[in-house]
């Protein structure tokens, strides 16, 4: 395996630390600025600030949900080869990744009854518990790509870059099939845009991006965003990477392949400053604060739009607080404090959750990979039917609710845990009977 100048004393590659707290805080940054609020006669209006005009541009920095996807590949790749086993690594990647969603989604199975019992109107309800769980499909996708990940590092380092190339070939034609009437097709690209990405990052620690000089990788940069460009102009894909409020098409939900070639032109940006960038980390303050943010990523990315919800709630609902007009003075004016409000409540949150995500788990994995698989796609459902259904108040109906999302989310977390025997036995027999069909 490749080491590179940015691997600190611990192991750590400082440029994916960098990386990582760079996507996040972006990621918070957009989500904070993006609310136009407003309410009235029992409704609250929302618009999204990054729909001004020209504001598109913002995006092709501000949408890093590609960044994360590849220092996700890369931390993968280093992580499962450091395990002692696929079934241990696979075990402990989805406890880690579900164990922060339980205090979220306790809190928020409650939270709409709380809520209307304060007397809080229907559709302002809605809206939160909607947005309280919509940013739970990044990890019911990332659940999927993880269990791929032993399969796909296997096909790395057999076919290196022939895989995201197929990969995004395959994006390409699943794009083509959604702009010709069958748009249920583009969900697909939710596994081949972003396994694509992901296998990028293996490229990194074991390939050649890891040692592009500044030359190459502004090439490389130059390629990626070109090629963006191009397609906005000439193809149907709109020029915001992130879904804009009465868009007919979002390059986000479902993902289009135009966030690949968005990927290769941010990848090549940050990889040509970074020595700059692994210099930055090296300063003690920065170090600290990214191995502070590091171990709390997943809360903090759980817990922003909550905080949001809470700031929203108090000044919009509760104070009759409206959003200046995006780009006026008194936006700009305005822009700083909601930030620092959010940000507050934020750091509240996390003092009460984030020790979940700090937890580490002593608790050996005894389920086999059979099992973990499906283990995997349980909490991968579940989580996909809790962002797209969102939370609701429990006394609209149990069957109705986010309650069966949550059971099977669940049912997949404890079963990543213990072997349970039938799944096991199961396994075997898939087992058996493929090498018994080879054997014909």
């Amino acid at each position: 395996m490749q080491t590179s100048q940015g691997v600190a004393r611990g192991g750590r590659d400082r440029f994916l630390d960098v990386v990582r707290a760079g996507a996040i805080l972006a990621v918070i940054a957009q989500h904070w600025v993006m609310p136009v609020l407003s309410y009235s006669d029992g409704r609250l209006a929302t618009g999204n600030a990054l729909a001004t005009p020209g504001w598109w541009v913002v995006t092709w920095l501000s949408q890093v949900m590609p960044l994360v996807f590849f220092a996700g590949g890369a931390a993968n790749l280093i992580s499962l080869s450091r395990a002692k086993s696929t079934r241990e690594w696979l075990g402990a990647r989805l406890k880690r990744l579900m164990v922060p969603v339980l205090p979220l989604v306790a809190v928020w199975l409650v939270m709409p009854d709380f809520l209307r019992g304060l007397g809080i109107p229907p559709q302002p309800l809605q809206v939160a518990g909607a947005i309280a769980a919509q940013l739970l499909w990044f990890l019911a996708v990332y659940v999927l790509v993880v269990l791929l990940t032993p399969l796909m590092v296997a096909a790395h380092r057999r076919w290196g870059l022939k895989v995201p190339l197929v990969m995004g070939a395959a994006g390409v034609l699943v794009d083509v099939a959604r702009f010709n009437d069958l748009g249920y097709l583009g969900y697909a690209n939710a596994i081949f845009v972003w396994v694509a990405v992901h296998q990028l990052g293996f490229h990194y620690v074991e390939g050649r991006l890891g040692t592009l000089t500044r030359r190459a990788a502004l090439s490389l940069s130059a390629a990626g965003f070109g090629i963006t460009a191009l397609m906005v102009a000439f193809g149907p894909y709109p020029a915001s990477m992130i879904g804009m409020p009465g868009a007919p098409v979002s390059n986000m939900s479902p993902p289009t392949v135009l966030l690949a070639f968005l990927a290769v032109g941010q990848i090549g940006l940050l990889l040509a400053f970074r020595p700059q960038l692994n210099a930055l980390a090296e300063r003690p303050g920065v170090g600290s604060a990214l191995g502070w943010l590091g171990a709390r990523f997943m809360s903090v990315y759980l817990w922003h739009m909550p905080a949001l919800i809470v700031v929203a709630g108090v000044t919009v609902y509760g104070l009759g607080y409206e959003t200046p007009e995006p780009g006026t003075l008194l936006w700009l004016v305005m822009a700083p404090a909601w930030f620092a409000v959010c940000g507050l409540v934020l750091l509240g949150l996390l003092r009460l959750f984030a020790h979940f995500e700090l937890q580490r788990d002593t608790v050996a994995v005894t389920a086999r990979v059979p099992q973990l698989v499906v283990a995997g796609l349980m909490i991968s459902g579940g989580l996909l039917g809790l962002a797209a259904h969102g939370f609701a108040p429990l006394s609209d109906g149990i069957a109705h609710g986010p309650v069966p999302w949550i059971v099977l989310a669940t049912a997949g977390f404890l079963l990543a845990g213990k072997q349970v025997p039938v799944i096991d036995l199961l396994g075997r027999a898939v087992h058996v009977s493929e090498r018994a069909a080879l054997r014909r």
